[in-house]
Order: structure tokens, then sequence, then C-alpha cells
């Protein structure tokens, strides 16, 4: 239970400036407002769209707001409130098989653009697979920034897992291939790939997608397969925007939302997982190895609306 109270009060500080913008104001509705009308409605509309939550999702959980509202004959502001709180939870839960790849031989895929901490991501998933008892070996196909393979090694030689590397300006496919035949010798849990992200260049990294995800399926049959795009929490809309992009250059199963320390728009981790129907299935909150947890709507919103 330590860790995760642990990271909750992490969670609870890391969304402080979130929760003085966006939480903020909705209680502000909620204490100038003495009935529910459609003022009311309006003002938290506004609100909503204005943290970063986008027009669809607001929109969606307002309808269904005015519904339960209606529904249970509800007067009271503060009934409302809690309601509007079982809502935003209900826009984002994960479905638990969310994480099965985690208990199968699987390769997992980690794509985003440079300067989102992707390939830290993939460092603290080798960790904690590894600290769970997993067999880990990583992959450096990201071979287009010479950073990202010295930076891999370096977390590889912490989490003591094992790293293949091709040279830099290299093809990613080949270093694919070679992880995944060492993958099958060494009778890996998990094979983790950190791979390019240039989105400016969709052809091409669709290309190289393509072959990648050719070469995993020809020579790995028998692996489940996860691909998650990294993205950075402080970029807002932005971050949207992105995972749009990248769904529509390969299949994407779920979301790193990255960097929600610190930023305001920490909302956007619930227009991504409504408007995206794509689940946020982990998020970072700092630099620490175990800053990077497996997303709970419940707690992240309990974090959010916590006083």
């Amino acid at each position: 239970m330590g860790e995760k109270k642990g990271f909750f009060s992490k969670l609870k500080d890391g969304l402080t400036k979130t929760r003085d913008s966006f939480v903020a104001g909705v209680d502000s509705i909620f204490s100038g407002f003495s009935e529910i009308d459609d003022d009311f409605y309006e003002e938290l509309e506004e609100v909503l769209i204005m943290a970063d939550i986008g027009v669809n999702t607001t929109e969606k959980i307002i309808d269904d707001l005015r519904e339960k509202v209606k529904e249970q004959r509800i007067k009271e502001i503060s009934v409302c409130r809690q309601l509007l709180i079982d809502t935003i939870k209900e826009q984002m839960r994960v479905d638990e098989h969310a994480y099965d790849f985690a208990d199968q031989t699987s390769v997992v895929l980690l794509i985003g653009v440079n300067g989102v901490g992707k390939t830290t991501s993939v460092g603290k998933l080798a960790g904690q697979f590894k600290d769970r008892g997993k067999k880990v070996v990583l992959a450096a196909a990201d071979t287009f920034r010479a950073a990202a393979i010295g930076q891999l090694t370096e977390w590889a030689n912490r989490a003591g897992v094992e790293i293949i590397s091709g040279q830099e300006g290299g093809d990613p496919a080949a270093v694919v291939y070679d992880a995944v035949n060492a993958a099958k010798a060494r009778k890996a849990d998990v094979l983790i790939c950190d791979t390019a992200g240039r989105l400016h260049n969709k052809k091409n990294l669709m290309e190289e997608l393509g072959k990648i995800n050719r070469i995993i399926e020809r020579e790995y049959p028998e692996a489940r397969r996860e691909t998650l795009v990294v993205l950075d929490g402080t970029t807002g809309q932005n971050a949207l925007v992105q995972a749009k992009q990248f769904n529509e250059v390969t299949d994407i199963t779920g979301i790193v939302l990255t960097k929600l320390d610190g930023t305001a728009k920490g909302g956007i981790a619930i227009a991504i997982q409504s408007e995206m129907h794509l689940p946020v299935k982990y998020i970072g909150i700092g630099e620490q190895i175990d800053d990077l947890q497996k997303f709970d709507a419940d707690s992240f919103v309990d974090a959010l609306f916590e006083n």
C-alpha cells in the first residue's frame, strides 16, 4: 500500500497547478450558484473547456450531468459537485484488461515525438517490469537521435536489463529484428522498443512502423502486441492532436502521458481518454523511476478534486 499512497500524494502535488486553475474554477461556480439552471451549466461548460478537457468531452460530461440531475431530481448544488466528479471518472475508467500484456510474453512499442520523455518512459517501464521479476530486453530502435541510444543504455544498465542497439542512423527495423531474436533466445517476458517519432514526415514514419510490425508478426507471432504513444502533458490540446496523428499511422493500444507535474493542463488526460477511446495507461509525474505509474481514473480525479 505504501507505494500507492506515495504516488497518490505525489500525484496531488503534481496536479497542484491543474487544481488551482481547473478545480478552483469549478468550485467558484458551485459556490456562486444557488440553483442548478441553464446559466449554471453554461458557466460550468466554459470552465471545463478552458481546462483542456476539450469541447466534445465537455459536452458529454455536461449532458451526462444534466441527465443525472434530472433523473435523480437533484436540487442541491453540493450533490451536483459529487455527480460531476463521478461523471468525469466514468469518462476515464480504464478497462481491467488494459494491462494484460504485462503478464504475457509481449512486445511493447513506444512511439512519440522527440522531447516528450519517450526514452525515459521506456527505461522506467523496463525497471518496473524487472522489479516485478520479469525478464526484460530493450531495443534502441530510435536510431535517428544519437542521444537516445546512450540514454537508453544508461537506463538498461541501471535496471540491469539487456539492451540491443544498432548504429546511429541505422535501420530501426534491423534493430528490432535483432532484439526479437535476443528476446526469444533469452526467453524474455517483455521486449520494449524505443522507436523514433517524426510526425512531420508521416509517410516515412508509417513505412518504418509498418516494417517493424511486419518483422514482429513474422518472427514473434506468439507475442502479445502493445503500442503506446508517449505524449507530453504540458502541451495540452497539442498532445491530443499528436495522439490523433499517430493513430492514423499505426494501431495504438494506449497512451503514456508524461510531465503532468507542474502543468495546469492536466485536464488533457480526460480529453484523450474520452475523445480517442484510447486508454491513458501510464502517467508520469516526475524524474524518479517509480514516478511513472499505471493510470487509475479514480485516484487521478480524487487527487484533482480533493482539497
